[in-house]
């Protein structure tokens, strides 16, 4: 009697297995392909046209007119400086304050818990919200601001800060940089967290300062966490345009346009969007290159 061939087919169960993981994620990737990555290529699409809201019937294609309209327009090139300013301010201001934040935070003292929850309350608030409690903060007449500084000697008179050219960029990134610095505290705790304690034990018997543990110890330790949390408010910050929209509008003038700004005006409130488009197709570009160039600096430093 001769004995059966065992098939060599895998079995059902294991063909499931495998499939599971993909339709589970299939949903959440339907989604966010149809919120982000369409509206993506539709713009990309639009900027290759002239399309222009009052003439919803004339979509003629132009190719690359619009990128070079932006290319020689001055208001471009004053926003592309503006959003430098913007992100090589704001970011680093975030970070540093929100290191400091967590090193406090992680130190032992009564209500720790409630300070942890506190801290956050700037993130978890709308950026509305912020944007309302800031001008009323800033106003000339009766802002607690203007009020602060004149009890302590520091200005003589009121400063219009949101209506003065000068003023009003730093003012907004004094805001957001307020509004971001809870998110680097979080991340930045969670690191510290997961250092051992055992770390700072042998340094303090070897004798190491304070100092020389936070550089070489916590530093150290945290510094993927801080890389991560660079990167995502650097891509955040430059696309944050609701702050600005809400307390100036990007005046007085053009003082305080950044680009993602600029090109929600532009579709916004001359109704161009082709335009707006590839203005916004632009600035992607310009942030994706400085995406990767971080991306390389900080495999390197990390890894090495």
């Amino acid at each position: 009697m001769t004995r059966p061939e065992l098939s060599t087919s895998p079995p059902r169960r294991g063909l499931g297995r495998r499939v599971l993981p993909y339709a589970m994620l299939s949903p959440a990737v339907l989604v966010t392909l149809a919120i982000v990555f369409l509206p993506m290529l539709q713009t990309a699409w639009m900027s290759l046209h002239d399309y222009v809201l009052f003439r919803p019937n004339a979509f003629d294609f132009v190719g690359l007119k619009n990128f070079k309209a932006a290319l020689n327009d001055e208001v471009f090139w004053i926003s592309l400086r503006h959003t430098a300013i913007w992100m090589a301010a704001t970011i680093p201001a975030q970070l540093l304050l929100g290191l400091i934040t967590a090193l406090l935070l992680n130190q032992e003292f009564p209500w720790r818990p409630l300070a942890r929850a506190l801290v956050i309350i700037p993130w978890a608030l709308p950026s509305v919200v912020i944007a309302l409690m800031w001008v009323w903060i800033y106003d000339s007449n009766y802002g607690i601001a203007n009020e602060f500084l004149l009890r302590v000697g520091l200005i003589q008179k009121a400063i219009p800060w949101l209506a003065d050219p000068k003023t009003a960029l730093g003012a907004i990134i004094v805001t957001l940089t307020w509004q971001g610095f809870p998110f680097f505290a979080v991340m930045i705790l969670a690191g510290l967290q997961s250092i051992p304690r055992s770390y700072y034990e042998a340094a303090s018997i070897d004798g190491a300062s304070t100092w020389r543990q936070f550089w070489h110890i916590t530093l150290p330790g945290i510094s993927g966490v801080m890389a991560t949390a660079v990167l995502l408010r650097l891509i955040w910050v430059a696309n944050s345009f609701d702050v600005i929209f809400v307390m100036t509008g990007g005046g007085p003038g053009y003082s305080t346009y950044t680009l993602p700004l600029y090109a929600f005006i532009k579709a916004r409130t001359n109704l161009d969007f082709g335009y707006g488009s590839a203005v916004a197709v632009l600035f992607t570009a310009m942030l994706m290159v400085v995406v990767v160039f971080y991306l390389r600096r900080t495999g390197k430093a990390v890894s090495s």
